[in-house]
């Protein structure tokens, strides 16, 4: 599902007469607008998909067309936030079985490097803070687009997925094998500062 950045970053510089530079910068993610989304999906006993998203978390990337290796992203998480669509399971959620958010309110996600492949294919990879423990994951990432707004600013919008295990950042309930993994799905616009 990998999508081609750096063919994105050669399709800029080939627009009628812009430069690739042109799209650099930093990007905010749209808050205020509420354009941006992470959402997670776990196996429930092996039976049924339960679905989720976290509603607070704010951040920043920055883009670097000619060069998408030097490209970064930061994101800092409320996990409090956590709504799986039921007050009683977001209450368990929010608990010492799993996020901890009495000791652990925020989780944390910085890059540490963009890989580029021979096709263009683009992975993040970076450190993400959960419950307290600091893991390297990788996000697979596909641009969704850019361009100027209706406002007068810039925009560009990513999306990202990735999977760990629960235990991997000391998640404590076990729900049996079906339900060790969680995939999650992070879709954000910024706007260019």
């Amino acid at each position: 599902m990998k999508k081609l950045l750096l063919a994105s970053a050669v399709s800029l510089t080939m627009t009628a007469g812009v430069q690739a530079s042109e799209h650099s910068g930093t990007y905010a993610f749209d808050t205020e607008g509420a354009h941006q989304f992470i959402t997670f999906k776990i196996s429930h006993l092996g039976y049924s998909w339960l679905y989720g998203r976290f509603n607070d978390f704010d951040g920043q990337f920055v883009y670097d067309a000619e060069n998408p290796e030097n490209s970064s992203v930061e994101v800092t998480v409320d996990t409090s936030s956590v709504d799986s669509n039921h007050g009683e399971r977001d209450k368990h959620l929010r608990s010492d079985d799993f996020l901890h958010v009495s000791e652990y309110p925020e989780a944390t996600f910085k890059s540490k490097r963009v890989e580029v492949d021979e096709e263009g294919e683009a992975d993040i990879i970076g450190d993400l803070t959960l419950r307290g423990v600091t893991k390297e994951i990788t996000l697979d990432v596909e641009m969704l687009g850019h361009g100027e707004d209706p406002w007068g600013g810039y925009r560009m919008g990513f999306e990202a997925e990735t999977e760990f295990k629960l235990t991997d950042f000391g998640i404590p309930m076990d729900l049996g094998k079906a339900s060790e993994t969680v995939e999650m799905i992070i879709s954000v616009e910024g706007i260019r500062q």
